[in-house]
């Protein structure tokens, strides 16, 4: 196995996400699955696809890669973590006829019945395009403003904005980032109107991110809701094609987040957050009048989870609502529970009285299952792995990560009848990881060992590799880009661990809301607890030399293991780590930390700038210069503190990288990060 060539391969593929294909759409019939798709593993360019009959059929291609993209489509995607270009996203008709689409900001249409996509004449770059229901209409946002025009290119009605930042139709930044809402426009099902969000950020903090590599560029400004500042004011309206305009009421002070919007056959229905997260309220909206009726509350003392699909309705109108008691998180349906120990993990949608979810039924395993009233609770993913799906008809796409990696199965009426093919590339490396329960509190771990290491020949460094954070969970049973990166760094010489602790998904609502008002105590404490569980279970790991790597949340728990624990953790990997928490945002950083100004050691606590005086160890602190999502002057005001602390560290800023930190340099970046930690742990 030669695996010189992984970081570059790792770069090329964008972590190996090319050439996968996703965002599935299943038209009502079950005939029909539109979904995006890179023609390979190593080409960047989305296309849209239809798979019917069993066969695959390209729908329509970019042609070009993207040019010049509106900011807010450059927004979206970056929210969205998309990491092709070309068509990345798209909606469709009811009937799942009509797709649109935009290259660049300009707007296409395809037919899946047959014929070239064609343009449509947008009044200017067009972001986040949907089809009515009916396919008779399209409604789009350009410049801030929502616009709805008939296929023709006839306008027929505009929400032009009143002031120069407000917007119409899109998500705002809290919402897309840290609630999982990135749309900001929903359609009645006859098609007569919509459901629009209305976005005023200007109450929120103006921030600028310059551009260090290039001094005479103006920096960007954009707006910030940094913990205990004020988020952007949203409004809901429902407008009608002729015009008419009823605003959503409901208590807007006591419930400013907007955390989720659908309008089904009942109607239009939301669900309103408290500022601290303790209260969520669903309620059903008067299409015509704007009022509010409450359907459901949730309340919890340290904060209501938002499930990702819910709440939804069956077509009888019976509710899909996520129900916690202690650890576990359940879905309730109608009258019916699901099972005591299936950790609800999404709602995937309904159809007719089916409902389509997935859940942690294993430590290391997530799977699809369907509840129907007639046929009770089915499990439809059969093989380990970490499965979600899509549905429509008979008809369910399973998108499958499994050890031997990217599968995607049409299942009709359960059983497979066809595959979508996914073109990802080679990684050069196999993962093999040993799947590990670790300590009293059965961390659920993986190990990575050299291919070549034969027990008790030699002992090994020690890396680990944690993320450990909300929403996330590496230890699964699936071959992931994480898992690559952990083998390919494990041949470098190393014995890699990952370890899942208090605070991630998939172990009940105890374990996750376990760092309420301490992010990074318990944490900590399971890393370590894993480690020494490890060692016991594998002599060859050398605890004399152990390193630690992370992103994101990996990047402040990483500094966070050499500040405060140096006699176990001997050098460190920190990359875009927030290491202040009052500049992360409100939604984000609140959840689980309270108000900066009424708890203000939750986030001392929190934060690792203020350990900068502890430093006894190697740190490389990497940052990208382009992150508006954690910024660089988290790293730099850390890099300050460890001088102003006569502490020496290294930093190392990447020219234009955002949080995803892509391109070229992801490939170079583990080149620099393994040297680092040889230099480090073997000098």
């Amino acid at each position: 196995m030669d695996i010189s060539a992984f970081p570059r391969r790792f770069a090329l593929s964008r972590r190996f996400s090319l050439g996968a294909p996703g965002h599935f759409t299943v038209s009502p019939d079950g005939r029909r699955v539109v979904f995006t798709r890179t023609r390979g593993g190593l080409d960047p360019l989305g296309e849209l696809w239809l798979h019917e009959g069993g066969r695959e059929r390209l729908l329509a291609s970019a042609e070009v890669t993207d040019g010049p993209l509106p900011e807010a489509e450059r927004i979206r995607r970056e929210r969205a973590r998309e990491r092709s270009e070309g068509i990345v996203s798209y909606a469709t008709d009811r009937d799942v006829r009509l797709v649109v689409h935009t290259v660049g900001g300009a707007l296409r249409a395809v037919r899946t019945s047959g014929g070239p996509s064609f343009p449509l004449p947008a009044a200017g770059p067009a972001v986040d395009p949907r089809p009515s229901p009916d396919g008779r209409h399209i409604a789009y946002v350009s410049d801030g403003a929502l616009r709805v025009m008939s296929l023709d290119g006839t306008e027929r009605l505009c929400l032009a904005p009143e002031a120069p930042e407000v917007t119409y139709g899109l998500a705002e930044h809290a919402a897309a980032e840290s609630m999982g809402r990135r749309r900001g426009h929903w359609w009645a099902p006859d098609g007569s109107a919509l459901l629009v969000a209305r976005v005023d950020p200007t109450p929120m903090p103006l921030w600028h991110l310059g551009d260090a590599a290039d001094p005479a560029k103006p920096p960007r400004a954009f707006r910030y809701p940094a913990a205990g500042t004020a988020n952007a004011e949203v409004t809901l309206h429902v407008v009608t094609l002729d015009g008419g305009r009823a605003e959503v009421l409901w208590d807007r002070a006591a419930f400013e987040y907007l955390a989720t919007a659908h309008w089904d056959a009942h109607g239009p229905v939301i669900s309103v957050q408290s500022r601290d997260q303790r209260v969520l309220r669903v309620l059903a909206v008067d299409p015509t009048t704007g009022t509010t009726e409450l359907l459901h509350e949730r309340r919890d003392p340290a904060w209501v989870e938002l499930v990702p699909g819910a709440p939804a309705r069956t077509a009888s109108g019976t509710p899909v609502v996520p129900w916690e008691r202690g650890d576990t998180r359940r879905l309730r349906i109608g009258g019916f529970l699901t099972p005591d120990g299936l950790q609800v993990a999404e709602v995937l949608g309904t159809d007719g009285e089916r409902v389509l979810f997935t859940g942690w039924d294993s430590p290391f395993e997530r799977h699809v299952w369907s509840y129907e009233p007639e046929r009770g609770l089915t499990r439809l993913s059969r093989e380990p792995g970490v499965h979600t799906a899509a549905m429509g008809g008979p008809t369910v796409v399973l998108d499958s990560r499994t050890p031997e990696g990217h599968r995607v199965t049409v299942l009709r009426d359960g059983e497979p009848v066809g595959t979508i093919g996914s073109l990802t590339a080679d990684p050069l490396v196999v993962p093999r990881p040993e799947h590990l329960t670790l300590g009293e509190r059965e961390l659920p771990g993986l190990l990575f060992l050299p291919s070549w290491h034969e027990p008790g020949a030699r002992r090994l460094p020690v890396l680990l590799c944690p993320y450990s954070g909300p929403g996330v969970r590496l230890a699964v049973r699936a071959r992931t880009w994480m898992s690559c990166v952990a083998q390919w760094f494990a041949e470098q010489g190393f014995a890699v661990l990952t370890v899942d602790g208090r605070g991630t998904p998939g172990r009940g609502p105890s374990w996750e809301k376990a760092v309420h008002g301490d992010q990074l105590t318990p944490v900590l404490e399971d890393q370590i607890d894993g480690l020494r569980a490890a060692a016991a279970h594998c002599p060859d790991l050398d605890l004399g030399r152990v390193g630690i790597r992370g992103w994101s949340f990996g990047g402040t728990l990483a500094a966070a293991a050499v500040l405060r624990h140096p006699e176990i953790f001997h050098a460190a990997v920190s990359g875009a780590a927030p290491s202040d928490q009052r500049l992360y945002d409100t939604h984000w950083k609140e959840r689980f930390l309270g108000h900066p100004d009424e708890e203000p050691e939750h986030y001392a606590r929190s934060s690792t700038i203020h350990d900068a005086p502890l430093l006894r160890r190697p740190l490389l602190l990497i940052h990208g210069l382009a992150d508006d999502n954690v910024t660089a002057a988290h790293t730099l005001r850390m890099s300050a503190a460890l001088l102003a602390a006569g502490r020496p560290h290294t930093v190392l800023p990447l020219s234009g990288a955002t949080h995803m930190a892509g391109g070229g340099t992801a490939g170079q970046l583990l080149l620099f990060e393994v040297n680092f930690l040889r230099n480090a742990l073997d000098g």
